[in-house]
């Protein structure tokens, strides 16, 4: 048997509460004592973060795989699976899921639609924890944090690529009256999927249903050194060329794109969004995947 260890901290804290002589008892950080310790832990932060890109493992659960946050209260739990509302939804914590109890050291989480999983829990450090699926061998690593020091911006402009597609189209409702005549100036529709964008020449009001896409190519989202809150955008149409845009987030519903080699200004509105598990979204294609986005080295153009 490996060495056991004394889960300090939060975990030892909680303990104590109950018992003035239950010690919390750890084997390689595996939280051994009771279910009521185990559910103390998942309690002890609002929100886990789920960080996508520490997870380890061939295979996946899915509804972590979603989820930006996921968080544990008294039976039922919460998640954040989409970046719009994000901070708001829920007051913070995100849509009901599903229910959970616990066992020594794992917590059963029966979610509304991916079914029953049991998952082990083990202690990372004072305020990380690993959830770990046996039947697929993989880990997810969630960090926590209280609602009121959580960032919701550090988790909207690290994942901006998913806010774009949470919507089945951005409709254009504003163009500015300086900038040179061009060809985007058209375009009244633009639909970001996956691996691809689509955009339209149909006119303003056109139903998204009814919407013909007349151009399409693949589109890369930057990040920009020493700016966490402006994004580089790259539209490289099959036929015509790239178009280079600043991406601007103006609220959880409406972005602004700047055309620097025009100086023009775009501002686009979300139209159908798409709140996962609570449509008839298709969800399965609706998953994170370790992700980070290249670097591009601008100066700001637009003014602020």
């Amino acid at each position: 048997m490996k060495t056991l260890k004394l889960l300090t901290g939060y975990v030892l804290l909680a303990t104590l509460m109950v018992s003035c002589y239950a010690d919390v008892i750890i084997e390689d950080n595996f939280i051994e004592e009771s279910a009521y310790n185990t559910d103390q832990v998942l309690q002890d932060y609002d929100l886990w973060y789920v960080d996508i890109n520490e997870t380890r493992g061939y295979g996946e659960v899915p509804f972590l795989q979603r989820a930006f946050t996921i968080s544990f209260d008294r039976g039922i739990v919460y998640a954040n699976n989409n970046i719009v509302g994000i901070g708001k939804t829920g007051g913070g914590y995100g849509i009901d899921v599903g229910t959970y109890s616990t066992l020594r050291g794992i917590v059963e989480i029966d979610h509304d639609i991916d079914g029953r999983w049991a998952l082990e829990v083990y202690a990372v450090n004072r305020n990380t924890i690993e959830l770990y699926d046996a039947s697929t061998d993989t880990s997810y690593f969630l960090k926590g944090y209280q609602t009121n020091s959580f960032d919701y911006n550090m988790v909207f402009y690290d994942n901006i690529n998913y806010f774009i597609q949470e919507y089945d189209a951005w409709e254009k409702i504003y163009t500015s009256q300086t900038g040179a005549i061009n060809d985007f100036d058209n375009e009244n529709y633009i639909q970001f999927l996956p691996d691809f964008f689509r955009s339209s020449l149909d006119a303003p009001n056109t139903r998204v249903s009814n919407l013909q896409w007349d151009y399409e190519g693949n589109y890369v989202v930057y990040d920009v050194q020493g700016d966490n809150t402006l994004k580089a955008l790259t539209l490289d149409y099959d036929f015509f060329g790239d178009d280079y845009f600043e991406l601007y987030v103006i609220n959880d519903s409406t972005i602004e794109l700047y055309h620097p080699s025009s100086g023009t200004t775009y501002e686009f509105s979300g139209r159908g969004y798409q709140q996962y598990l609570k449509t008839g979204k298709d969800i399965l294609t609706k998953k994170r995947t370790k992700t980070s986005n290249p670097i591009m080295k601008v100066e700001r153009k637009k003014v602020k």
